[in-house]
């Protein structure tokens, strides 16, 4: 389930709790129950951080957090009960305040479920597009943040009210505790009444979609980028705003998902999300455009391309000889963009159904502002970018889980000192939990690298000169390109990251993770071609750190450079040729819509 000590502890402290609760109410001892109480409501917010199965795992076996808490409750009444009373007016006020307090929570819980479904009802969400839509400012988390159960740990101060009055003898902390966490139960519950006024305006469905309509129809939009995809994949889509928003043509992007907008990088081209099918297919803003890009093979790309008069183009988010960049789905589409010949071998090579005639070479705009140096520092650093463990096991390329941690320790130990810069594919762990066992481990690794470092070179009182230091980049910034500037040397799995890379035209080691015999694996995958290959024992590192160190080009730097063209495409501006190849597939999709036109007047006339 969880391997990580402190997840573990956690689950055992909270577990253990309960038991210990109730014995030290009956008993009673009230010190006991004081602390084994701090420890519960410790150990539940830890485990709810770091062991979240164990937690899902209790709630499907009637051991939900509701019950959970209302177990730690019902040891405080106890505790009273043994102490004080039942006949006490503190016993009395403790339970009425406790079935009150649930009460406050209900309505408060009420009132977030139907503010958070009016927001995930709105047909259409826009950004970069005035006068429409405008969502009033949101209440506080706190206030609508189910998952974090804040609201729930206000029973702490009667549950620990009442512990301490044992403690101390007097016994009116509890009632204190439960009337103060009532006043706050209801006071949430009042704080969510004018946001709920606010939003009364966007139920209306039907007016929302209009106003977006006649807003972009003003726009007249001419290119689309689609997009729909889970939160992890907003990469995918992000990397084509910036060359989007340089083309000659007026471009939107459209998104299916809510989350996606918020998670969607920053652009100054207008955004649209429409979630509903039937609404998408009827949005006439949309009728002006032309083409229609897809970053990525999903099911809900067939509801854009259901709509006639656009072309459909399929421009992937990366090229690479995963078997990702020549999916059978891709023949669905009029058009498919790849960067270079690479590309276009490729899916020739795979025979999927894509036509030699509707593949075009466009370059990889995004590549723009990749360095071909290193960072010219005073050490080497070396970027770590493996990829994820895919969709399935056929899928299988990376390296994380068989040779990922001891890649970094090996780059760790070698002499002289290298800067290690993490970056994993954004989905690593998503779908194998070894991968994210690994990934976990390297950032272990890390921390105490650099904690290591820190203390041999700069003890107590000394001033930091060494500016080495190791970097897990696991969010979206800084970016993979700023990585790759970053870097003097790249290992890599068999991605389009590897792609991507040589670019820089700097050195890159890609790992073998299956063993196939080099020969094999070199015409199996194309993009190996003029990169060093690293087998599980990781033999052939130190050859090429030593390499890294010489002054010069490497033995691999001219077919880098040829490779280069075969992947990307010549050098001129890769933006032009993108440019260049949307507005001739706008012509195309013209032509065709004027021959469609001329075709259905020919047919009426003949009626």
């Amino acid at each position: 389930m969880t391997r990580d000590p402190r997840a573990l502890m956690a689950c055992a402290v909270l577990a253990g709790s309960y038991p210990l609760l109730v014995i030290a109410a009956l008993w009673p001892l009230p010190w006991l129950f004081l602390v084994v109480c701090a420890l519960s409501y410790a150990a539940e917010i830890a485990a709810r951080r770091r062991a979240r199965r164990v937690i899902d795992l209790l709630s499907r076996v009637r051991l939900g957090v509701t019950l959970r808490f209302m177990m730690r409750e019902t040891a405080a009444i106890l505790l009273v009960a043994r102490t004080a009373g039942t006949d006490s007016p503190w016993f009395t006020l403790l339970v009425l305040g406790l079935f009150t307090l649930h009460g406050a929570r209900a309505l408060q819980t009420w009132l977030a479920i139907t503010y958070s479904r009016v927001l995930n009802q709105l047909p259409v969400l826009t950004r970069n597009i005035d006068g429409v839509v405008r969502l009033p400012p949101p209440p506080s988390a706190i206030l609508v943040d189910h998952g974090s159960m804040r609201m729930l740990h206000l029973d702490m101060l009667p549950v620990g009210g009442a512990a301490l009055g044992a403690v101390l003898g007097t016994g009116h902390q509890g009632a204190a505790g439960a009337v103060v966490a009532v006043g706050l139960g209801a006071a949430g519950a009042v704080g969510l009444l004018p946001h709920l006024r606010r939003i009364q305006p966007l139920k209306n469905r039907r007016g929302m979609l209009k106003a977006v309509n006649r807003r972009l129809t003003r726009y007249r939009p001419e290119v689309i980028l689609y997009f729909s995809g889970p939160n992890d994949s907003a990469y995918q889509v992000t990397m084509w705003l910036r060359p989007l928003e340089r083309i000659d043509r007026r471009a939107v992007v459209v998104l299916r998902e809510r989350n996606m907008l918020r998670l969607l990088g920053e652009t100054s081209l207008p955004v649209v999300c429409i979630p509903s099918a039937a609404d998408l297919m009827s949005f006439g803003a949309l009728d002006s455009a032309r083409v229609c890009l897809y970053p990525s093979n999903v099911g809900k790309n067939i509801h854009m391309l259901r709509i006639r008069g656009m072309r459909s183009v399929f421009v992937g988010h990366g090229d690479s000889d995963k078997e990702a960049s020549f999916n059978p789905f891709t023949k669905v589409y009029d058009e498919v963009w790849v960067a270079g010949q690479a590309g276009r071998d490729r899916y020739l090579r795979a025979r999927v159904g894509v036509c030699d005639e509707d593949i075009h070479e466009v370059g990889r705009p995004q590549l723009t502002g990749v360095h071909t140096t290193g960072p010219g520092l005073p050490y080497r650093t070396v970027l770590y970018a493996p990829t994820w463990e895919g969709w399935t096991d056929d899928l299988f390329h990376t390296s994380i889980i068989t040779m990922g941690p001891s890649i970094v320790r090996a780059l760790l130990a070698h002499s002289p000192a290298l800067r290690v810069i993490y970056k994993p594919h954004p989905l690593t762990g998503y779908r194998n939990l070894a991968a994210r066992r690994a990934h976990e481990e390297i950032l272990t690794i890390l921390e105490e690298a650099e904690l290591s470092r820190s203390i041999a070179r700069h003890p107590a009182g000394a001033v930091r000169t060494d500016p080495i230091g190791h970097r897990a980049v696991t969010g979206s910034e800084p970016h993979l390109y700023d990585c790759f500037n970053q870097a003097d040397l790249m290992v890599a799995d068999i991605s389009s990251v590897v792609a991507d890379f040589i670019a820089s035209g700097k050195p890159y080691v890609v790992t073998n993770v299956a063993g196939l015999p080099e020969r094999a694996f070199r015409e199996r995958y194309p993009s190996t071609e003029a990169g060093y290959l690293l087998t599980r024992d990781l033999g052939e590192l130190p050859a090429v750190l030593a390499a890294l160190e010489q002054d010069g080009e490497d033995v691999l730097a001219a077919t880098r450079r040829k490779l280069k063209t075969y992947l990307l495409g010549p050098d001129p501006d890769a933006m032009a040729r993108f440019n260049d190849a949307v507005n001739a597939a706008y012509g195309r999709a013209a032509r065709g819509a004027d021959m469609a036109g001329t075709g259905v007047a020919a047919a009426r006339g003949e009626g």
